[in-house]
Protein backbone atom coordinates (compact mmCIF):
# COMPACT_ATOMS: atom_id res chain seq x y z
CA UNK A 1 0.00 0.00 0.00
CA UNK A 2 1.27 3.64 -1.10
CA UNK A 3 2.59 5.35 2.06
CA UNK A 4 0.23 8.47 1.90
CA UNK A 5 -3.08 5.87 1.80
CA UNK A 6 -2.55 6.09 5.29
CA UNK A 7 -1.00 9.55 6.21
CA UNK A 8 -2.30 11.49 3.80
CA UNK A 9 -6.09 11.58 4.53
CA UNK A 10 -6.23 15.37 5.30
CA UNK A 11 -3.53 16.46 3.08
CA UNK A 12 -5.17 19.43 1.36
CA UNK A 13 -5.55 21.56 4.32
CA UNK A 14 -2.30 22.37 5.46
CA UNK A 15 -0.17 21.48 2.35
CA UNK A 16 -1.40 24.52 0.32
CA UNK A 17 1.04 25.57 -2.83
CA UNK A 18 2.95 28.45 -2.02
CA UNK A 19 2.66 30.75 -4.61
CA UNK A 20 6.38 31.90 -4.93
CA UNK A 21 7.11 28.31 -4.88
CA UNK A 22 5.19 27.92 -7.73
CA UNK A 23 6.87 31.02 -9.22
CA UNK A 24 10.53 29.63 -8.19
CA UNK A 25 9.58 26.00 -10.16
CA UNK A 26 8.05 28.24 -13.41
CA UNK A 27 11.44 30.48 -13.08
CA UNK A 28 13.36 27.01 -13.32
CA UNK A 29 11.31 24.99 -15.57
CA UNK A 30 11.77 28.12 -18.57
CA UNK A 31 8.98 26.69 -20.62
CA UNK A 32 6.32 28.59 -22.90
CA UNK A 33 2.62 28.28 -21.71
CA UNK A 34 1.08 25.13 -22.75
CA UNK A 35 4.05 23.18 -22.27
CA UNK A 36 3.61 19.71 -21.12
CA UNK A 37 5.13 19.26 -17.65
CA UNK A 38 4.66 15.66 -15.43
CA UNK A 39 4.54 16.36 -11.78
CA UNK A 40 6.29 13.29 -10.22
CA UNK A 41 4.71 12.18 -6.71
CA UNK A 42 1.89 15.01 -7.30
CA UNK A 43 0.15 13.93 -4.02
CA UNK A 44 -3.39 16.19 -3.93
CA UNK A 45 -2.21 17.73 -6.91
CA UNK A 46 -1.44 20.97 -5.46
CA UNK A 47 1.92 21.99 -7.48
CA UNK A 48 0.13 20.81 -10.64
CA UNK A 49 -3.46 22.68 -10.40
CA UNK A 50 -0.90 25.84 -9.95
CA UNK A 51 1.18 25.06 -12.75
CA UNK A 52 -2.00 24.28 -14.71
CA UNK A 53 -3.37 27.94 -13.79
CA UNK A 54 -0.46 29.12 -15.32
CA UNK A 55 -1.29 27.72 -18.32
CA UNK A 56 0.51 23.90 -18.84
CA UNK A 57 -0.71 21.28 -19.38
CA UNK A 58 0.42 18.27 -16.65
CA UNK A 59 0.23 14.52 -16.38
CA UNK A 60 0.08 14.61 -12.45
CA UNK A 61 1.47 11.35 -11.68
CA UNK A 62 0.90 9.82 -8.21
CA UNK A 63 0.40 6.51 -6.45
CA UNK A 64 -1.71 6.72 -3.45
CA UNK A 65 -5.39 6.50 -4.33
CA UNK A 66 -6.05 8.65 -0.93
CA UNK A 67 -4.02 11.62 -2.28
CA UNK A 68 -5.47 11.23 -5.94
CA UNK A 69 -9.02 11.60 -4.60
CA UNK A 70 -8.21 14.69 -2.90
CA UNK A 71 -7.25 16.60 -6.01
CA UNK A 72 -9.30 18.84 -7.52
CA UNK A 73 -10.11 18.44 -11.41
CA UNK A 74 -8.97 20.98 -14.05
CA UNK A 75 -9.12 20.40 -17.74
CA UNK A 76 -5.41 20.93 -17.98
CA UNK A 77 -4.25 18.28 -16.05
CA UNK A 78 -4.27 14.31 -16.65
CA UNK A 79 -4.09 12.17 -13.47
CA UNK A 80 -2.11 8.59 -14.06
CA UNK A 81 -1.87 6.15 -11.23
CA UNK A 82 2.41 4.90 -11.51
CA UNK A 83 5.17 5.36 -9.10
CA UNK A 84 8.63 7.42 -10.33
CA UNK A 85 10.59 4.23 -10.91
CA UNK A 86 7.71 3.32 -13.47
CA UNK A 87 6.48 6.51 -15.21
CA UNK A 88 2.94 5.55 -16.90
CA UNK A 89 4.82 7.96 -20.09
CA UNK A 90 6.19 7.13 -23.45
CA UNK A 91 9.64 8.34 -24.27
CA UNK A 92 10.04 11.73 -24.82
CA UNK A 93 5.89 12.78 -24.38
CA UNK A 94 7.06 15.86 -22.07
CA UNK A 95 8.24 19.48 -22.18
CA UNK A 96 9.28 19.37 -18.57
CA UNK A 97 9.38 17.53 -15.06
CA UNK A 98 8.63 18.54 -11.27
CA UNK A 99 9.10 16.77 -8.24
CA UNK A 100 8.56 18.26 -5.14
CA UNK A 101 9.67 17.28 -1.92
CA UNK A 102 8.96 13.90 -2.95
CA UNK A 103 12.24 12.03 -3.51
CA UNK A 104 12.99 11.01 -0.35
CA UNK A 105 10.00 8.71 -0.39
CA UNK A 106 11.26 6.93 -3.70
CA UNK A 107 12.63 3.12 -3.45
CA UNK A 108 14.91 3.10 -6.26
CA UNK A 109 16.08 7.46 -6.89
CA UNK A 110 18.60 5.84 -9.70
CA UNK A 111 15.68 3.92 -11.68
CA UNK A 112 13.67 7.20 -10.93
CA UNK A 113 15.92 9.41 -12.29
CA UNK A 114 16.57 7.43 -15.16
CA UNK A 115 12.26 7.58 -15.85
CA UNK A 116 12.52 11.37 -15.86
CA UNK A 117 15.06 11.70 -18.68
CA UNK A 118 13.54 9.21 -20.59
CA UNK A 119 10.34 10.95 -20.50
CA UNK A 120 11.35 14.75 -21.04
CA UNK A 121 12.04 16.01 -24.14
CA UNK A 122 14.75 19.00 -23.87
CA UNK A 123 13.92 20.78 -20.88
CA UNK A 124 14.80 20.61 -17.43
CA UNK A 125 14.20 18.35 -14.44
CA UNK A 126 13.53 20.40 -11.27
CA UNK A 127 13.32 18.79 -7.84
CA UNK A 128 13.39 20.13 -4.59
CA UNK A 129 14.35 18.29 -1.21
CA UNK A 130 16.29 19.00 1.85
CA UNK A 131 19.21 18.54 3.10
CA UNK A 132 19.87 19.52 6.70
CA UNK A 133 23.37 19.45 6.85
CA UNK A 134 22.78 23.27 5.71
CA UNK A 135 20.51 23.69 8.38
CA UNK A 136 20.85 26.23 11.11
CA UNK A 137 19.25 24.14 13.88
CA UNK A 138 16.67 26.31 14.87
CA UNK A 139 14.48 25.89 18.11
CA UNK A 140 12.09 23.44 16.33
CA UNK A 141 14.73 20.74 16.96
CA UNK A 142 15.01 21.37 20.96
CA UNK A 143 11.28 19.94 21.16
CA UNK A 144 11.51 17.10 18.53
CA UNK A 145 15.34 16.39 18.40
CA UNK A 146 14.46 12.67 16.43
CA UNK A 147 13.51 15.10 13.44
CA UNK A 148 17.04 16.19 13.00
CA UNK A 149 17.85 12.61 13.53
CA UNK A 150 15.22 11.46 10.67
CA UNK A 151 16.48 14.62 8.51
CA UNK A 152 19.95 13.12 8.66
CA UNK A 153 18.75 9.94 6.41
CA UNK A 154 17.56 12.23 3.61
CA UNK A 155 20.85 11.83 1.12
CA UNK A 156 23.23 15.17 1.34
CA UNK A 157 23.19 17.22 -1.70
CA UNK A 158 26.33 16.32 -3.25
CA UNK A 159 24.93 12.60 -3.36
CA UNK A 160 21.80 13.50 -4.96
CA UNK A 161 23.89 15.72 -7.68
CA UNK A 162 26.14 13.08 -8.72
CA UNK A 163 22.97 10.19 -8.98
CA UNK A 164 21.51 12.60 -11.22
CA UNK A 165 24.48 13.34 -13.57
CA UNK A 166 25.17 9.85 -13.41
CA UNK A 167 21.84 8.69 -14.28
CA UNK A 168 20.90 11.19 -16.86
CA UNK A 169 24.08 12.75 -18.32
CA UNK A 170 22.46 16.25 -17.24
CA UNK A 171 24.24 19.30 -15.70
CA UNK A 172 23.19 20.05 -12.41
CA UNK A 173 22.49 23.54 -10.67
CA UNK A 174 21.60 23.54 -6.89
CA UNK A 175 19.45 26.45 -5.69
CA UNK A 176 18.91 27.02 -1.96
CA UNK A 177 15.06 27.79 -1.11
CA UNK A 178 15.17 30.63 1.40
CA UNK A 179 11.71 29.78 3.29
CA UNK A 180 9.42 32.60 3.84
CA UNK A 181 8.21 33.45 7.52
CA UNK A 182 4.35 33.04 5.84
CA UNK A 183 4.44 29.81 3.80
CA UNK A 184 1.06 28.12 2.75
CA UNK A 185 2.49 24.69 2.50
CA UNK A 186 2.81 23.71 5.74
CA UNK A 187 6.55 21.08 5.21
CA UNK A 188 8.33 19.93 7.67
CA UNK A 189 10.08 23.62 9.11
CA UNK A 190 7.44 25.85 7.26
CA UNK A 191 6.04 27.37 10.31
CA UNK A 192 9.57 27.86 11.65
CA UNK A 193 8.25 31.50 12.87
CA UNK A 194 4.92 29.97 13.64
CA UNK A 195 5.30 27.59 16.71
CA UNK A 196 2.27 27.66 17.95
CA UNK A 197 1.24 25.75 14.18
CA UNK A 198 3.18 22.76 15.29
CA UNK A 199 0.23 22.29 18.50
CA UNK A 200 -2.20 21.28 15.35
CA UNK A 201 -2.78 17.88 14.88
CA UNK A 202 -3.96 18.59 11.12
CA UNK A 203 -0.87 20.67 10.75
CA UNK A 204 1.49 17.60 12.33
CA UNK A 205 -0.67 14.94 10.09
CA UNK A 206 0.77 16.82 6.68
CA UNK A 207 4.36 16.10 7.34
CA UNK A 208 5.59 12.95 6.65
CA UNK A 209 8.06 13.18 9.27
CA UNK A 210 5.40 13.65 12.18
CA UNK A 211 2.61 11.49 10.49
CA UNK A 212 5.45 8.72 10.76
CA UNK A 213 6.91 9.53 14.06
CA UNK A 214 6.76 7.69 17.50
CA UNK A 215 3.28 9.21 19.02
CA UNK A 216 4.67 9.05 22.48
CA UNK A 217 7.91 11.24 21.62
CA UNK A 218 5.49 13.84 19.86
CA UNK A 219 3.47 13.96 22.25
CA UNK A 220 5.92 14.95 24.83
CA UNK A 221 7.42 17.68 22.75
CA UNK A 222 4.10 19.11 22.10
CA UNK A 223 2.81 18.84 25.20
CA UNK A 224 6.77 20.96 26.26
CA UNK A 225 6.12 23.23 23.24
CA UNK A 226 2.58 24.32 24.31
CA UNK A 227 3.94 25.05 28.32
CA UNK A 228 6.64 27.22 27.04
CA UNK A 229 4.70 29.02 24.55
CA UNK A 230 1.92 29.40 27.30
CA UNK A 231 4.10 30.19 30.11
CA UNK A 232 6.68 32.94 27.95
CA UNK A 233 9.86 30.79 27.81
CA UNK A 234 9.54 29.96 24.07
CA UNK A 235 9.97 33.93 23.77
CA UNK A 236 12.49 34.35 26.05
CA UNK A 237 14.78 31.67 24.44
CA UNK A 238 13.80 31.72 21.04
CA UNK A 239 11.22 34.92 20.31
CA UNK A 240 14.50 36.58 18.57
CA UNK A 241 13.54 34.49 15.61
CA UNK A 242 10.23 36.89 15.34
CA UNK A 243 12.16 39.58 13.72
CA UNK A 244 13.32 37.46 10.93
CA UNK A 245 11.41 37.49 7.37
CA UNK A 246 13.09 34.15 5.82
CA UNK A 247 15.63 31.54 6.71
CA UNK A 248 17.37 29.38 5.10
CA UNK A 249 16.83 25.71 6.78
CA UNK A 250 18.57 23.36 4.16
CA UNK A 251 15.71 23.44 1.09
CA UNK A 252 17.24 22.73 -2.29
CA UNK A 253 15.82 23.09 -5.69
CA UNK A 254 18.03 21.36 -8.30
CA UNK A 255 17.86 21.85 -12.30
CA UNK A 256 19.14 18.92 -14.19
CA UNK A 257 19.63 20.64 -17.66
CA UNK A 258 20.97 19.38 -21.02
CA UNK A 259 24.43 20.76 -22.07
CA UNK A 260 23.78 22.99 -24.67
Amino acid sequence: MPLYDSIGKQYTKTRVPDPRIVQKIIDLLNLPQGSIIADIGAGTGGYSQALAHQGFSVYAIEPSSVMRKQASEHPQIKWLTGYAEALPLPDKSVDGVISILTIHHFSDLEKSFQEMHRIIKGGAIILLSFDIRFAQKIWLYDYFPWLWEDALKFLPVNEITNLIEKNTQRIIEVIPLMLPYDLSDLFAAAAWRRPELYLQPEVRAGISSFALGNPNLIESGVKSLAADLSSGEWDKKYGEIRQLTEIDVGYRFFKASIAN
